[in-house]
């Protein structure tokens, strides 16, 4: 496991950084599967392979515009959780300028899941705090600034209307992502993961999590001995569950009304090639 970093960092060494830790360990299963979709060529290699991360949209690889907007909301130090065969990202984080980021890899050995791939994080990321996020979504800037603002455990709770209000993501994939419950004091009660019943995800009221999520170190023991999911995986979701439920964790939903850019399908990269087309990318 490498954990050197690339680029500059310039946190006061007397302090703790915030870590961001992006998931992009992923086996991209979706991104893989055939479509009519037409892609060009270097996008049909990246999706043969399934490396959302590295998708090439505009010249560069996707993950340079959530690198980016991670530096807008005011991060610097970022973790990469990566494959054992990955050679793109690290040739392209350990080749390219970074003038605002610092970035360490570690490398998830096995597909075990997102719980897991957070924990191969822990080494680098130590008793700091840390925003943890998928590869595959770009997220509003404005609602990463308030993860890095918060001061405890928070995750943004996104509203219905946000997700679909530009028409990326489809009303019917929402299904797919988890449901937050919360108390009236606006905290966490419970993490309902892929709702067995769609009509959760209907509710005009109903808050849902795109997995971006501000944790302390505690959370590391969230994750260990988590029991798999009924996929045979380690799901950070269901790690947020036991860490509500037996841990006595107290994680703030900070709701709000934007969209997320998702590219977990083939069919999604020209609507995000679209939509990113007109953003300032600075590393």
């Amino acid at each position: 496991m490498s954990s050197e970093p690339v680029g500059p960092n310039t946190h006061d060494s007397r302090a703790l950084p915030l870590y961001s830790i992006i998931l992009a360990a992923g086996l991209g299963s979706r991104l893989r599967a055939s479509d009519p979709t037409e892609l060009t060529p270097d996008q049909s290699v990246a999706a043969s392979s399934g490396e959302k991360a590295a998708m090439p949209l505009h010249g560069r690889p996707f993950l340079d515009y959530v690198l980016s907007a991670l530096a807008d909301a005011g991060f610097s130090d970022v973790c990469l959780v990566v494959r054992p065969d990955d050679t793109v990202l690290r040739a392209r984080y350990s080749s390219v300028a970074l003038t605002r980021l610092s970035v360490r890899f570690v490398v998830q050995h096995e597909p075990r899941g997102t719980a897991d791939a957070l924990l191969a994080a822990e080494p680098v990321v130590g008793d700091a705090q840390f925003v943890v996020m998928n590869a595959d979504n770009y997220y509003p800037v404005s609602g990463l600034a308030r993860l890095n603002r918060a001061g405890e455990p928070s995750t943004l709770a996104f509203s219905r209307q946000g997700l679909l209000h530009d028409g990326q993501i489809p009303p019917d994939r929402l299904a797919r992502y988890a449901v937050l419950e919360t108390s009236p004091d606006g905290y966490l009660t419970d993490v309902i993961e892929k709702p067995d019943d769609p009509r959760l995800v209907e509710r005009p009221d109903v808050a849902i999590s795109m997995n971006v999520w501000r944790f302390d170190a505690r959370f590391f023991d969230a994750c260990r001995g988590l029991a798999p999911s009924p996929r045979g995986e380690l799901e950070l979701p269901n790690a947020v569950r036991r860490g509500i439920r037996e841990m006595g964790m107290k994680i703030r939903a900070l709701p709000i009304d934007a969209p997320v850019l998702d590219l977990s399908h083939r069919a999604d990269v020209p609507s995000v090639s679209a939509r990113l087309a007109r953003v300032p990318v600075r590393l």
